[in-house]
Parts: C-alpha cells; sequence; structure tokens
C-alpha cells in the first residue's frame, strides 16, 4: 500500500515507522514544516503542493492524517476532492461531520471514489476497552446503588480537553446508565446533581493517555482501565485501518466501529 502521511508530528513519524515495518511504502509527507527526508520519502508543505496522481496506482493509496482541529478539515475536503481514501486520528473537528460528508457524497458522484475513516482513538485496545466498559454499563444500569464516574489524563501537549476517547467512553455510558443525563467534564466546586456524571480531565508531562471509568457503591468500587504506554498502538491501529479501508472498494463515510465489527 501507498501511504501519503499528512502531518509529521510524533504521530505522523510513529505511522511512517509502522508503515515501513509492515512493508508498505510512504508516497509522500505533507506538513509545513516538512524537509527533504534521508530516505527519499518527497515531502510537500501542503496537499495542493503534491500531484497525487503521480502516486503508482499498482498498490492501493491511502492518507493517514494527524493534524490539529483548525486544518483536519480542510485536509480531509482536499484529499476527498482528489479521491485519495483518507484515515484521520485527528479530534476536536466533529461538528463539521456534515460539511465533510457532503463533499465526500459530492466527489463520489463524480467518479472519484472517496473514503474517510475517522475514530477518536485507534488503538485496538481502546476499541476493546470501550465495549468492555460499555458492557460494565448496561449491567450497573441494573443496580441503582452504583454510582459511576470518570477520569482521564494526557500529555501537556494535548490541545483538545476532554480528549476524543474519553468522550466516546463517556458518551456510551450515558447512553446506557438511564439514571445518568448529563456528563461534568470541568472541575466541580459544588455537590454533583443525581443524574450527573461527572469526568474531568487532567494534563501532565509526556503521559501518551489514561482512561478510567468507575462504578462506586457504598460496600465496593469496581474500576476499569486503559492505560497506553506509548503512541505505537495508536499508529498501528491507524495503518490497520488503512489497510482496511483500501483491501476493497469503500465509499462514503466509515468510524472504526465498522472495521472492529467486522473483525469481530
Amino acid at each position: 500500500m501507498n501511504i501519503a502521511i499528512i502531518g509529521y508530528g510524533k504521530m505522523g513519524k510513529m505511522v511512517e515507522d509502522t508503515a515501513l515495518a509492515l512493508g508498505h511504502k510512504i508516497a509522500v509527507i505533507v506538513d509545513p514544516a516538512a524537509k527533504d527526508t534521508p530516505s527519499g520519502i518527497p515531502t510537500a508543505k501542503t496537499i495542493a503542493d503534491f500531484d497525487f496522481a503521480s502516486i503508482d496506482k499498482t498498490n492501493p493509496v491511502c492518507a493517514v492524517e494527524f493534524t490539529q482541529p483548525d486544518t483536519a478539515v480542510t485536509n480531509i475536503i482536499a484529499l476527498a476532492e482528489r479521491g485519495i481514501p483518507t484515515v484521520t486520528g485527528t479530534t476536536g473537528w466533529y461538528d463539521r461531520l456534515d460539511e465533510v460528508q457532503q463533499v465526500i457524497e459530492k466527489a463520489n458522484g463524480q467518479g472519484l471514489n472517496s473514503a474517510l475513516l475517522w475514530a477518536s482513538n485507534f488503538s485496538i485496545g481502546v476499541n476493546l476497552f470501550w465495549r468492555m466498559a460499555w458492557y460494565a454499563a448496561e449491567l450497573i444500569n441494573n443496580f441503582p446503588e452504583y454510582d459511576v464516574g470518570g477520569f482521564e489524563s494526557h500529555h501537556n501537549k494535548k490541545i483538545d480537553s476532554p480528549s476524543g476517547t474519553a468522550k466516546t467512553l463517556a458518551e456510551g455510558v450515558l447512553e446506557r446508565i438511564k439514571r445518568k443525563n448529563k456528563i461534568v467534564w470541568e472541575t466541580m466546586n459544588r455537590k454533583p446533581e443525581t443524574d450527573e456524571f461527572h469526568f474531568p480531565s487532567l494534563r501532565l508531562g509526556s503521559v501518551p493517555g489514561q482512561h478510567s471509568l468507575f462504578f462506586d457503591s457504598a460496600a465496593d468500587t469496581i474500576e476499569i482501565t486503559h492505560t497506553a504506554r506509548s503512541r505505537e498502538g495508536f499508529a498501528s491501529g491507524a495503518v490497520r485501518a488503512s489497510e482496511w479501508l483500501t483491501a476493497k472498494k469503500r465509499l462514503g463515510l466509515f468510524t472504526i466501529d465498522d472495521m472492529i465489527k467486522e473483525l469481530l
């Protein structure tokens, strides 16, 4: 597979290492600070600066995008208009998902074979963790003596708070525990209401990411936690998603749920 890396920060570099280790080829690295790489991989400052038509189509082509919320939609749209299937792990732009969907549908109407797979977290472990936590929430829903809360921590360079992973986790729990009607993300300087689900965040040092869910009663506490040791799990999941997205003709919008359901 030919992979175009959009965004060459820590995640982009990890995707590069993972993809090469799996035998894939890096077709281009797109980043405003990109420079010629020692390995001879082409670079471009923007998507418009690179001729994607020049990529060898003998093998599938896919873009992996890890940038920032304020640039992700521009990147996704530019790739869709060029018919490049894209996997994005950037969060914080989902309020523009309808706009992105319209562009992708228009591109497909023009025969461009456009597709997007997005996820708040590509770690296979995190996706399994979500499902374990949601199933636990379904069980706890039948036992009103248990309260529920959560907590997440990330490195101090992370821009968005709460994390997309925390939002996905908490929103799934909220759907399943009927006595909770609202997620409170910020610090509380008061007693929580009985229908509130508290899920604060911490930004600290170089923590890759930790998410915990707690079910607490007067008698005991049940805790479910996922701790990332490095970004490797995110990168390998993104490359695996690229393989899945291009393994056969898939058009339109997908989430990692589509891939996980097929694998399960």
